[in-house]
């Protein structure tokens, strides 16, 4: 029997751990459903430089921070997910445009490439601000040339980072990770049950 088809937005950013997290949990919706998502790239530090720059600089006082990645750990382990030391922040914009360049080579690339950029920032501690990182990120995952240099120079590439901006400010989301099933909003990396209701309450179950 066919699964029924389910439409999810999400708005995230690849430097956002809690992204990571809600990515893997959202996508396990596909054993249930013919999901189909709707990823807009939204920075959550345009003004950070792409050569990255330390964690430390972001202003968050000691205690908080390290309470910040208890919790972050305690999740991550929850989903499988390895974190490295986590010591350094960067920009997003050009993972962002490679990531809307992927959307055109399928769905099987694009989900490698999605998912190697979290692991290669998060995990393998990669700065993927660096436009040669993010080169050879994608042609890891068969991304083919042409698409690479697309993301960099096409004005339509930027053109949608900038749409999802506009629309997220219209629709009232400031946080990522931002996901819309129809008419209900879920902020942050919920809880897999939180998805699956939301998801059963979007197609009428």
């Amino acid at each position: 029997m066919a699964k029924p088809e389910l439409k999810v937005t999400v708005f995230s950013d690849y430097i956002c751990p809690f992204c990571y997290i809600g990515s893997r949990r959202l996508l396990r919706l596909n054993d249930d459903y013919d999901l189909k998502v709707n990823w807009c790239g939204l920075e959550i530090h345009p003004e950070t430089p792409a050569e990255g720059m330390p964690i430390a600089q972001l202003g968050y006082p000691p205690e908080q921070w390290a309470q910040m990645m208890a919790a972050l750990r305690k999740l991550a382990e929850e989903e499988n997910i390895e974190l490295g030391a986590h010591d350094f922040t960067t920009n997003s914009h050009k993972a962002l445009l490679l990531s809307e360049a992927a959307k055109q080579a399928g769905r099987k690339i694009f989900y490698a490439l999605h998912e190697r950029l979290f692991h290669a920032f998060f995990s393998a501690g990669k700065n993927i601000g660096d436009e040669q990182v993010l080169a050879v990120l994608a042609l890891e995952c068969g991304l083919p040339d042409d698409l690479i240099q697309s993301a960099w120079n096409d004005p339509a590439l930027n053109q949608r980072l900038q749409q999802n901006t506009t629309a997220a400010h219209q629709a009232s989301i400031h946080a990522t990770p931002t996901y819309l099933f129809g008419e209900r909003t879920i902020v942050g990396a919920v809880p897999f049950d939180e998805f699956r209701k939301a998801a059963q309450i979007a197609i009428g179950d």
